[in-house]
């Protein structure tokens, strides 16, 4: 089976899919295996520039990261990945001082526990983690926002009574956002629900285009809104 293959049976499974950094190895067996057996999908990287790779080609639901590896520390990371992505990320460490676990949680951590930690309570932190996290909502064929109206299934979209010429591409991105309305969408989600490989300039291009379209003045968009340092949000009327 090839990469590609692997990567889009991947996407289409449900089952929350968790990247352990941590440059212990045997910790890193012991929390794959256990965390298998709870029904979590894993996959692991030792240290930074391997979690990196690891992100470019998948998409997870929650990250478990180590503070104190070589190289690039867990904080580091949690700090740079959430200037550009909204991944919910747990961090371990062994120093449980209320300064540390502050440091942590400005990083853009949401949650911390400390070493030794029974397994149990990390399945519920994580379970906690993924039970706030904004669910994709249930949309109908359409969403209507301002006097627009775009059908899902058709990738068509109406001013009115009106068609407007959307590109394959600018379908595909409307129809991503409009599958989350209200809520943000990273850009590395649009690029991977638009077109395989599609990096953040590529999504920022095409919602450029796209609010020429929408927006009376995409210099003030009211409909497709930017998350800074995140991704967009797509403002509907209904569903």
């Amino acid at each position: 089976m090839s990469f590609r293959m692997r990567y889009d049976a991947a996407m289409m499974d449900d089952t929350p899919h968790i990247l352990i950094v941590d440059d212990d190895t045997r910790l890193r067996s012991l929390l794959r295996k256990f965390l298998s057996e709870q029904g979590f999908r894993v996959t692991t990287a030792a240290d930074g520039a391997e979690a990196r790779e690891r992100l470019r080609g998948l998409s997870f639901d929650i990250l478990i990261l180590d503070i104190m590896m070589p190289g690039e520390s867990g904080l580091d990371l949690a700090s740079d990945l959430r200037r550009q992505n909204d991944v919910p990320i747990l961090l371990l460490t062994a120093r449980d001082d209320v300064a540390d676990r502050i440091e942590g949680l400005e990083a853009g951590a949401d949650d911390y526990l400390s070493k030794p930690f029974e397994p149990r309570e990390l399945v519920l932190r994580l379970k906690a983690i993924l039970r706030r996290r904004p669910q994709e909502i249930e949309v109908e064929d359409e969403v209507c926002f301002g006097e627009f109206t775009f059908d899902l299934n058709r990738g068509e979209l109406r001013r009115g009574d009106a068609f407007v010429h959307l590109t394959s591409s600018e379908a595909q991105l409307l129809r991503a956002l409009a599958r989350r309305p209200g809520q943000v969408v990273s850009r590395e989600v649009l690029g991977e629900d638009t077109a395989a490989g599609s990096g953040a300039r590529t999504v920022d291009v095409q919602i450029t285009r796209l609010r020429r379209k929408i927006e009376d003045d995409p210099r003030f968009p009211r409909h497709l809104q930017t998350s800074r340092g995140i991704g967009y949000v797509l403002m509907v009327d209904r569903v």
